[in-house]
């Protein structure tokens, strides 16, 4: 949700979803400068790198998502989905219309699952290519996460750990 508030969350959420906004701008500050997601973005050809931001936080989901059980003991992927789910439908009419329209097409496409297999990754791209022609890049950076598949998981096995730990030792706060 954080992605669709401009601005200053407070007044216009709880103080819960107020930490959560500012926890996501953090990881995504600290992701943009860090050192592997540097190292990631130099695999993309230069045509590409404008767009290899987004093109990266999809490959994240996708390497979590095939990943998820190395990572996380506590709940199966599904069961993740299911828990955030419960736990954000009931109050997805407070929330910014595009993160509506945003949460109702990932639940309905299962996508947050449906992101291990790869060519749900390039029909994500395409689509977002297509939807916005300032990122028609992105459609094309699928090249390139198939040119260098092994380096990128390396990557984000080297770095999501990094993420958590920061974030389970509340570091992630500003």
């Amino acid at each position: 949700m954080a992605d669709f508030v401009r601005g200053s969350p407070e007044g216009a959420f709880s103080p819960d979803v107020v930490a959560g906004i500012r926890m996501h701008r953090r990881v995504d500050s600290l992701t943009d400068k860090h050192p592997l997601v540097t190292e990631a973005r130099k695999l993309f050809r230069y045509e590409y790198r404008r767009v290899a931001p987004i093109t990266l936080d999809i490959i994240w989901d996708h390497f979590l998502s095939r990943h998820w059980d190395e990572f996380e003991k506590n709940y199966s992927l599904p069961e993740f989905v299911n828990f955030a789910r419960s736990n954000i439908e009931p109050h997805l009419a407070s929330t910014p219309e595009k993160f509506q329209e945003l949460s109702n097409y990932l639940w309905s496409q299962n996508l947050l699952i449906r992101y291990a297999d790869m060519s749900c990754i390039a029909n994500v791209l395409q689509s977002m290519a297509r939807r916005r022609p300032k990122l028609s890049a992105l459609a094309g950076s699928y090249q390139d996460i198939e040119n260098h598949y092994l380096d990128f998981e390396a990557l984000f096995c080297r770095f999501y750990p990094e993420m958590m730990t920061l974030a389970s030792n509340k570091r992630l706060l500003e």
